[in-house]
């Protein structure tokens, strides 16, 4: 789906018209069909036989990307721009209706003053059987600390209930961990420190004896980061929590553990032989998304009222979607990456799963903070705007303000109705399309058509540009031989990565400013951008596939709508709006300007209080805060 090439003859490459010189009005979509086999067991032994094979790996390899138009667009295409090796923004405009948290500031402050933000907290009806009136809710941040504070439970109660949970599904048959590392004993002894702030009546935050999930591949002690490998802890030991971690820390948080996930990440089913693969509480036969498996489950099972994930694919959006909870991919450079096992890529951050967007704004708030390097790399940019805010102030909507329905009513919202629809099945699409009806027809926003143009363009740097840097951060590990401890699936990913050369990743980068310029563009008209989270709800899990799977046209699937969060770094949030004749969940995606979150929780706030009525309880929950 080119933009625009110059006429070329026999034996000439492809010329892109300069992106500035493109009709966007005269794009025509074209659906992306990516060509790629369906494998498991012995076929999928063979395939990765093949690929790592010094004579007939590179063949293989020269196949499947001459079948999916990617030699063409990277080696047989001149590209004029310069190449983007990480997001760059523009300036942006302050955003209306916020209150300014502060980079630098303690994040126990920070959360108090998001607390302010959010209608003030009436636990009538909230402890009440659910009913026509009250439909199932998940038990939100504040509920645990009214309870705490009220007496009505303790965080040493509760543990109990997650212990119990958590050895209930450990123990299932086929095993369906959501946790790869789980100590009760570590578990008690931050629920009874806790215990004990509150009966002195000195909780640290509302976040106190809140119960969260860390990824496999965040460093957070006592534990290990495997990144749900079978080795990676003997080559990268952990000393100390990641800062995200740490920061919430600080606030009181109880972390119950390493969630499973897709292993190191390369993956958006959550299959994993290793550890077994994670179930979708709404459907056990179902895979969860991924690669944040394990946090999704845990928080859509109502074991933790959040996790923080990590996204560079999808992986926090997608089984956010899949597991109907709040997946908030935040700005690139927005949350400091120390700690994490990939920090020194430039499509992937650290952000938060919930089961709401009210608790996605508290944990926002804790988690946020840039790190100097990340402030840093904007500085080339400062001296082109020395009066402008490149990088916006960190942010949360103030939800009480006397603005917020005014503000919400001049949203314009930014549908590629082509696109939008373009899903294997139309009830994913129709029922995001009626949450934005709803949406429109409450706060009088407006839905404005917009054309995005090099769709498949994008999608192919994303895959060079992660591709790249995972088998950088692997080499010398797959090189010395450890490739053969990987499951299968990761290994056939890491042999198509190998073949991807220099000139491939600076074609994939200039590939990166011509897509940044065309959303930049769609920005000028729409204030954030609406599609569906994925493709298609939750898939089965075929048996076959639990001691290994490669099926790319389904993640292909998952991940159609999800790239320019990571490609270009901006600011996207998958919101539960219903479900499926299966009772699959659906999620909408909003995809916001850069440095623009609270914005788009603001949005994200007013549609998932619309589509309350449309979620149901998952058919796997645990209800750890019994009364």
């Amino acid at each position: 789906m080119g933009g625009g090439s110059g006429g070329r003859g026999k034996g000439m490459p492809r010329a892109m018209a300069p992106v500035e010189e493109v009709d966007v009005a005269a794009v025509r979509y074209k659906p992306a069909e990516l060509q790629a086999p369906h494998l498991t067991g012995f076929p999928l032994r063979a395939f990765v036989w093949l690929l790592e094979s010094p004579l007939l790996g590179p063949l293989v390899t020269s196949i499947l990307k001459k079948q999916n138009n990617m030699t063409q667009m990277l080696q047989h295409t001149v590209i004029p721009e310069r190449p983007m090796f990480y997001p760059e923004y523009p300036p942006q405009e302050p955003e209306r209706g916020v209150v300014t948290l502060g980079d630098d500031r303690d994040p126990v402050d920070r959360v108090e003053e998001a607390l302010s933000c959010l209608a003030p907290y009436d636990p009538s009806g909230r402890f009440t059987s659910a009913d026509e009136k009250n439909p199932f809710l998940y038990w939100k941040i504040r509920d645990f600390a009214y309870a705490y504070r009220s007496g009505i439970t303790t965080p040493s109660a509760v543990a109990e209930l997650v212990i119990a949970g958590v050895e209930e599904w450990n123990n299932k048959k086929p095993p369906m961990p959501m946790l790869i590392f789980f100590k009760a004993d570590d578990l008690r002894k931050q629920a009874d420190a806790s215990t004990k702030r509150f009966e002195k009546g000195s909780p640290i935050s509302v976040l106190d004896g809140i119960f969260f999930a860390v990824k496999d591949d965040i460093d957070c002690l006592p534990y290990p980061s495997k990144s749900a490998t079978t080795f990676f802890d003997e080559i990268r030991p952990v000393e100390k929590d990641a800062v995200a971690v740490s920061r919430l820390r600080k606030c009181g948080v109880i972390f119950i553990g390493k969630a499973n996930m897709h292993e190191l990440g390369l993956g958006v089913t959550g299959n994993n032989p290793n550890y077994g693969t994670v179930r979708n509480p709404h459907s056990v036969d179902r895979y969860t998304g991924g690669s944040s498996s394990g946090p999704a489950a845990l928080v859509s099972s109502g074991l933790c009222s959040g996790a923080i994930g990590t996204d560079g694919g999808g992986s926090v959006r997608i089984p956010s979607s899949l597991c109907g909870i709040v997946g908030l991919k935040t700005t690139f450079g927005r949350t400091d990456m120390t700690g994490v096992v990939c920090d020194a890529g430039t499509v992937e951050v650290a952000s938060p799963l919930t089961s709401s967007v009210e608790d996605s704004v508290l944990l926002y708030s804790a988690l946020a903070g840039s790190r100097p390097m990340d402030k840093l790399t904007l500085r080339p940019l400062l001296h082109l705007f020395p009066f402008s805010s490149v990088q916006s102030l960190l942010c949360v909507p103030n939800l009480v303000s006397s603005e917020n329905s005014k503000i919400l009513q001049s949203v314009k919202v930014g549908k590629y109705t082509e696109w939008f629809h373009d899903v294997p099945d139309n009830e994913v699409s129709n029922t995001c399309e009626d949450a934005l009806n709803l949406l429109c027809s409450t706060f009088g926003c407006q839905i404005e058509e917009i054309i995005l143009p090099e769709l498949e363009e994008m999608r192919t740097a994303h895959l060079v540009s992660i591709g790249s840097e995972a088998f950088s951060d692997m080499n010398a590990h797959y090189q010395a031989g450890r490739r053969t401890e990987m499951t299968l699936d990761t290994r056939a990913s890491l042999a198509l990565f190998k073949s991807f050369t220099s000139a491939d990743y600076v074609a994939a980068q200039c590939l990166r400013r011509r897509i940044m310029y065309y959303h930049m563009e769609a920005f000028k008209k729409v204030d954030v951008i609406a599609t569906p989270t994925t493709g298609m709800t939750a898939p089965k899990i075929p048996p076959s596939a639990l001691k290994g799977e490669s099926d790319y046209v389904v993640s292909a699937k998952l991940m159609q709508f999800i790239f320019a969060g990571n490609l270009l770094g901006l600011p996207a949030i998958s919101v539960p709006v219903g479900h499926d004749k299966q009772g699959l969940p659906i999620g909408l995606q909003l995809i916001g300007r850069p440095w623009g979150e609270a914005s788009l929780l603001r949005v994200a706030s007013a549609v998932e209080e619309l589509c309350l009525k449309r979620r149901s309880r998952p058919s796997t929950f645990y209800d750890i805060l019994k009364t």
